[in-house]
């Protein structure tokens, strides 16, 4: 299995610091994305040990099959989606505690998307608004559903653009890591063609591109990731940049 990558994370041009982290780690073929919040630094920190916690998790249970997961495995989910949702549940057990254990970060939280490639399939485990999409030519798919107050309205009443823009709420999110002891985590398979790009992102990009936007700016190139990275933080940041801005692409190759 091949695959390119690129990420990069920008402050945006609202905020004075940044809160976001993502995570690369392309000997294991995991990528994250996590948006914090909680304000002050807490968020920072909050998305930090999330990011650390998949990057040694996944470390450790490449080096000893044998390591005892801190959670039951899920017998409708395979082992690498049970080795995804154990990394994202022990990010948010590790970030609960933090913040019971110092004042400083009480109330802090992340979202969290993450994506490992195995075995020509990609696996993303995500909870919050931060999002993954599946880009081909002339499409762009959501794999991941928002855990957000203005999807679960939406999916009780149509909303039309002006709507949304003009809902009050848009900015609750219902579920991330450090909300509660516990936290579920949604799993999706993506089945990619060759030269699929997958793209994760915190909703800083999301909340200032459109898709269709979003699907310009990757195809246009696609050729340089590092480039479409740089692209889509640019186009963020130029209407209007509100919030902290994350990208990641990966493109598979095939096998």
């Amino acid at each position: 299995m091949r695959l390119q990558y690129a990420g990069a994370t920008h402050v945006g041009m609202k905020r004075d610091h940044n809160e976001d982290n993502l995570l690369l780690v392309p000997e294991h073929n995991l990528f994250v994305v996590a948006d914090g919040m909680g304000g002050h630094s807490s968020g920072e920190v909050a998305s930090k040990i999330a990011v650390d916690t998949l990057r040694t998790f996944f470390e450790d249970t490449s080096k000893d099959d044998d390591v005892t997961w801190p959670f039951k495995l899920d017998k409708n989910l395979g082992y690498d989606e049970n080795r995804l949702t154990a990394g994202v549940k022990l990010a948010n057990r590790n970030i609960y505690e933090a913040a019971q254990a110092d004042a400083r970060y009480k109330g802090m939280g992340t979202t969290c998307v993450g994506m490992v490639w195995v075995d020509d399939k990609a696996i993303v485990g995500h909870a919050g608004d931060s999002r993954c999409y599946r880009v081909r030519p002339g499409q762009i798919i959501p794999v991941t559903e928002d855990h957000s107050l203005l999807n679960d309205y939406r999916k009780i009443q149509a909303l039309t653009p002006e709507e949304e823009a003009a809902f009050q709420y848009k900015n609750i999110i219902v579920r991330a890591l450090g909300m509660k002891e516990a936290v579920a985590v949604d799993i999706n398979l993506v089945m990619p063609e060759p030269n699929d790009i997958l793209l994760l992102c915190s909703d800083g990009l999301s909340g200032e591109v459109t898709d269709p936007q979003i699907l310009a700016l990757v195809e246009k190139h696609r050729d340089n990731l590092e480039d479409g990275v740089q692209a889509l933080i640019k186009t963020a940041c130029d209407n209007g940049g509100k919030d902290n801005v994350t990208v990641v692409l990966v493109k598979y190759l095939g096998k």
